[in-house]
């Protein structure tokens, strides 16, 4: 009589099982751990763009933001996909994103923009923009959204995009014969008042509601601005950047006059970009 249970498996059976369940194991773990490569490679770019702004080399340290927040964008899906979000992750993103969309674009505005002209002024100006960016992070982490589909305060990547497309714009004139030579002081402004955005509480379109697969309207809209960007990125993405910085301001100002607030939500939405 066999003293082995009849569930039991064969031992070759046995054997390639195991080995089976280690494989599934493995691409586990390396999907779980993909989320935290992604955010390092954010945090790698913002590093460079530091690197790149330091060594005058604008064009370059600006793209190095835009590829942060390419992986930005990235990092809290495949977290969400991979159902590996965690407090760890949202921790780590949000240093990240410090480095990329915080300090990164100050260094840019400082250096590029020529803001060491005007002393301690141009100093503080380039400091308030990197505040707003932190204050705007630790506010996102611990305040939830307050409307559907919208962000409180103008998001930090795009903030960040914003100064990196202006340095492309501005380059993007330059080498078709416009000689344009950005103040100082404007410069400064734009910095500040980029952070001044970021800490508001002025309502700004997150686009998470869109659907493409069943609304052929925004998606030819979406297709038309992908060809748009492939053909003259520098002066698309600019004025993508620029017409999204005024939508918030914009669209408050419309709803305060016609008198058509937004409707807050009665469980706040909890923010969405931990990941694992």
């Amino acid at each position: 009589m066999d003293p082995r249970p009849e569930t039991s498996w064969p031992e070759p059976e046995r054997g390639r099982f195991r080995r089976r369940r280690r494989r599934r194991e493995r691409r586990g773990r390396g999907f779980y751990l993909l989320p935290h490569l992604v955010t390092t490679a954010g945090l790698f770019f913002g590093f460079y763009a530091i690197v790149q702004a330091f060594t005058g080399n604008p064009d370059r340290a600006a793209l190095g933001i835009v590829l942060a927040a390419v992986c930005d964008s990235l990092d809290g899906r495949l977290a969400r996909m991979a159902r590996s979000t965690s407090r760890f992750g949202l921790e780590y993103d949000s240093i990240a994103d410090i480095v990329s969309f915080g300090v990164a674009p100050a260094v840019l505005s400082f250096s590029a923009g020529g803001l060491h002209s005007l002393g301690r002024t141009g100093f503080v100006m380039a400091f308030l923009y990197l505040a707003g960016a932190a204050l705007r992070l630790a506010r996102f982490n611990v305040a939830p959204s307050r409307f559907a589909g919208r962000f409180e305060g103008m998001p930090s990547p795009a903030a960040a995009g914003m100064v990196a497309t202006t340095q492309w714009f501005v380059s993007f004139l330059r080498e078709h014969g416009i000689a344009l030579d950005v103040p100082p002081a404007l410069v400064a402004a734009g910095a500040a008042g980029l952070g001044l955005l970021m800490v508001s509480s002025i309502p700004y379109r997150s686009f998470k509601e869109l659907d493409l697969r069943h609304s052929y309207g925004t998606l030819v809209i979406v297709v038309f601005a992908v060809a748009l960007v492939i053909q003259e990125p520098s002066l698309t993405l600019f004025a993508i950047g620029l017409a999204y910085c005024f939508s918030g301001p914009a669209e408050w100002l419309w709803r305060w006059f016609t008198r058509r607030p937004l409707e807050e939500i009665r469980e706040p939405l909890a923010p969405e970009s931990a990941q694992g």
